[in-house]
Formats: C-alpha cells, sequence, structure tokens
C-alpha cells in the first residue's frame, strides 16, 4: 500500500462494525450488507494493511492486537466525518436527535414505533446507534441512551422505562407438536436456545418450571436475541424471550408461548442521560415520548 493512500471506505465500515460486535454476522445486519460481503470487504482491508485484524475461531472473532490499536482510530475517523459533514449540510443541531440503544431492543420495540414518533414530530431527525451489549462505547455523540441492566452504571442512575418477564417461545408449528398437556418433559424433543452475558437464562427459568435437573436438553448459545428469535420462528430452536421486546412476535403469531411459565426479569430496561450530553429540543422531545409509552405507565 503506498504512503498516504487509504483503504475504501466501506472496508473501514465492515471492519469498525465487526470489531464493535465483534460478529460478521451483526455487523452485516448493521450494515444492510450479507456477512458474506462483510468477511470479503475486511480480508480485502487485511491483504491491503498486509495484518491480520481478526482471530478467528469456529463460533467467534477476536480481535488481533493491531485492529485493537486501529479501531480507536478508525471509529474517531468516522465521528469526525459525521460531524464535519453535519456542519457542511447546515444541519440543524436543535433537530437532531441522537439515540444508542440495545439492538435488541431498537430492532424489536423502538423500530416499529419510530415511524409514528416521526409522524408527530417531523422536523426531528433521527440517528441511531445500536450495540450488542450494554459495556460496549457507548457512540460518543448519543444524548439519549436506552441501556438493559441492572440500573448503574459507573455512578449513572437510569430512570426505569420497562421491565416484564421471561419464557419460553417457539414457531406455531413447533408448539402443534407438543403434546396436548404441555408437560416439560416434552422439552427433551427440543433445541433450546440461549443468550450468554445475561444474569437469567435457561437455568432460571427451568428450575422454577420444575426441570428435574438430569433431564439432557440439547442447549445452544447466540450473542444477541435478534439471533435467537429469528432460530425460534424458523423452528430451528426454542428461544427463552422476555417482554416487551418479543410481545410484536406473539401479537402478530410470528412466535406462540408453548409453556405459561414465566419468570419476573431481575434486569431492565433504563433510560439515562449520558455524562455531559446536551438535552437538545429533539432529546428533550423524545424523551417525553418515550416515557409515555413505557409499559410501566
Amino acid at each position: 500500500m503506498r504512503p498516504g493512500q487509504l483503504p475504501p471506505l466501506n472496508w473501514l465500515r465492515s471492519f469498525e462494525a465487526a470489531a464493535r460486535h465483534l460478529s460478521f454476522t451483526t455487523a452485516g445486519i448493521e450494515l444492510g450488507i450479507t456477512q458474506s460481503a462483510v468477511s470479503q470487504q475486511i480480508k480485502a482491508l487485511e491483504d491491503t494493511l498486509g495484518r491480520t485484524l481478526f482471530i478467528r475461531r469456529a463460533r467467534s472473532l477476536q480481535l488481533t492486537d493491531t485492529a485493537r490499536v486501529y479501531l480507536p482510530a478508525v471509529q474517531s475517523a468516522f465521528e469526525t466525518l459525521i460531524s464535519e459533514t453535519a456542519a457542511l449540510v447546515g444541519q440543524d443541531e436543535d433537530a437532531r436527535l441522537d439515540i444508542h440503544a440495545n439492538m435488541a431492543f431498537t430492532i424489536f420495540w423502538l423500530a416499529p414505533r419510530l415511524g409514528t414518533f416521526l409522524d408527530l414530530h417531523p422536523w426531528i431527525r433521527l440517528n441511531v446507534a445500536t450495540s450488542v451489549w450494554t459495556s460496549e462505547n457507548v457512540a460518543p455523540y448519543a444524548s439519549v441512551e436506552i441501556r438493559f441492566g441492572a440500573g448503574r452504571w459507573e455512578g449513572q442512575t437510569g430512570e426505569k422505562f420497562a421491565q416484564g418477564e421471561m419464557f419460553p417461545v417457539c414457531a406455531p408449528w413447533v408448539a402443534d407438536t407438543l403434546s396436548a398437556a404441555r408437560d416439560l418433559r416434552d422439552l427433551r424433543n427440543l433445541r433450546l436456545i440461549d443468550t450468554p452475558g445475561l444474569r437469567q437464562g435457561w437455568d432460571q427459568w427451568l428450575i422454577a418450571a420444575g426441570v428435574p435437573d438430569g433431564m439432557e436438553i440439547e442447549r445452544h448459545w447466540a450473542s444477541t436475541y435478534v439471533m435467537t428469535f429469528e432460530m425460534a420462528r424458523q423452528g430451528t430452536a426454542i428461544a427463552l424471550a422476555h417482554s416487551p421486546i418479543v410481545d410484536g412476535h406473539l401479537k402478530d403469531g410470528r412466535l406462540v408461548r408453548p409453556f405459561d411459565i414465566a419468570i419476573p426479569m431481575q434486569d431492565a430496561y433504563y433510560l439515562i442521560t449520558p455524562p455531559n450530553a446536551r438535552l437538545n429540543a429533539a432529546a428533550r422531545t423524545f424523551r417525553e415520548w418515550l416515557l409515555e409509552q413505557s409499559p410501566l405507565t
């Protein structure tokens, strides 16, 4: 690569998204391209740089030391481009709404409602950033953030927005294959898909349901509800879901509850304002509207 030459912008975007999510598949979902396209662009970037950026394992990705050093520079460059482009086109800063939220919450709860919000407030211009884990870096420009957890992060206390129950979900035709009595022993004939990193999962639900410890059930894992819900919808596995993010799937019949047993969630969704964030008119309007939509009210 010649001095002063830069890799194509789309290669760098794929690298930044994959590094943030540690997943080519999730990066592809965010960027609106296929997992294969993300993989090919990153391979081309690695070949151009002459450096390996990811350690590719069977079911996971890991950043190399080179990637850890390179990533902050790439993210800073994108942030500068976003900021300067907004200034160039004369974007009204009071109309800009910068939101950062958990990916599953954004896709399954927030996105279906944003059309109504924008119809009510057509002057607002959205900029939405998503992540899989709360521990990931918050978009530095976000003025409104929705986090999933216990409600306390490094001294910040969030305003509780939604907290529900956890319960199994599956495709309707999978539920139809269960016995008429919906005996918990039916679980032996199903695959269970779980999301790691949460305080509650299948283990807690199975204990609450009274499933014997010795009953063997096939277990699988995926890093986000985006994947577990899709596997459940396809009939590949039965997922452990929680309200409110699965409510839309249940309402339109894409997923059903094969068992009535549910456990209360320990964690919840919280609305917080990142430190030093300036709440402009758009952010204040969104916070008020969002709290009005809270299942807790």
